[in-house]
């Protein structure tokens, strides 16, 4: 306790010769709280509106208008989300692996890539829908399926997924680089036992931020997906999504309890793919080293 005392005394004592810092954390500890205090009340909100209406009509298998049940669309969120990682996440994983291990950074077509990456991340999900729509659904007559929505979320999330992987691999000291190679690892052995493991939390951090990119996407699946209220058996089928779903209760204004109990769910969902996502992180930093 004393030692704390202390050093809060020799902080302000700091802060007294310097103002600029203190007025800068202010703003900064000033900032975290409006941000914390705002997501709270929004959970806070959809949760006091929501769960009272969640009923077990709305889990049935079939939807109806009379249960406006969710659960086709819970179905049709997972197996989208799958089917969206399973394209993106291998692809922008190792072409990080390529552009931060083996490729020249000086070279004109890495720096053409970097700026190709962080352009497509800026872009409106809408746009990823229009181009999903004339590409997979109109030209490769695909129609309104889950394989074009996967697919377009999939080059939808690419970018996030690249830029993240390769920021976790730079963060990953030389040192390490260096002390694998004097024991006579190769390079390919080096990657995949010492900077992967070392960056899965920067990885998996942006496979996170991917998943919910795909859970909480509307426009982007309108246009490729479709709305239909159906569990979708093959991939070449139309499917409701639960974030369309939700889209689909309160837009028309007739079920809007039932569309609160939908972002309950939806919420939850998203709260267990962040613990499993973190779990597995967990897991593979113990099998890595043996201890997190």
């Amino acid at each position: 306790m004393a030692l704390q005392k202390n050093k809060v005394s020799q902080a302000m004592l700091q802060y007294k010769k310097d103002r600029v810092s203190l007025v800068i954390r202010i703003l900064v500890v000033g900032a975290a709280v409006v941000t914390v205090c705002g997501l709270l009340m929004l959970i806070g909100y959809i949760l006091i509106k929501g769960v009272p209406y969640l009923k077990l009509s709305l889990f049935e298998f079939h939807y109806t208008s009379e249960n406006v049940s969710m659960f086709p669309a819970m179905i049709n969120t997972v197996v989208i989300t799958l089917l969206s990682l399973i394209i993106a996440a291998p692809i922008g994983i190792f072409s990080a692996v390529y552009l931060c291990e083996y490729a020249n950074k000086n070279s004109k077509i890495v720096k053409v890539i970097r700026i190709a990456t962080e352009t497509l991340s800026g872009v409106p999900s809408i746009v990823y829908g229009l181009f999903g729509m004339l590409f997979f659904v109109t030209y490769l007559k695909w129609g309104y399926s889950l394989i074009a929505g996967g697919l377009t979320l999939a080059i939808m999330i690419l970018p996030l997924i690249m830029r993240t992987t390769e920021e976790a691999l730079v963060s990953v000291p030389n040192s390490l680089r260096e002390a694998s190679y004097g024991l006579g690892a190769g390079k390919l052995t080096t990657i995949f036992k010492i900077v992967l493991p070392s960056a899965i939390s920067g990885i998996l951090a942006g496979v996170i931020l991917a998943i919910g990119r795909i859970v909480g996407e509307t426009a982007a699946l309108i246009y490729t997906a479709g709305t239909v209220a159906q569990i979708a058996l093959v991939p070449k089928q139309s499917g409701v999504t639960l974030a369309v779903h939700l889209y689909k209760l309160s837009s028309e204004g007739f079920n809007t309890n039932e569309a609160f109990a939908t972002a309950v769910v939806l919420l939850i969902i998203v709260f267990l793919i962040n613990g499993l996502s973190n779990l597995v992180a967990t897991q593979l930093r113990r099998k890595a080293y043996g201890k997190d």
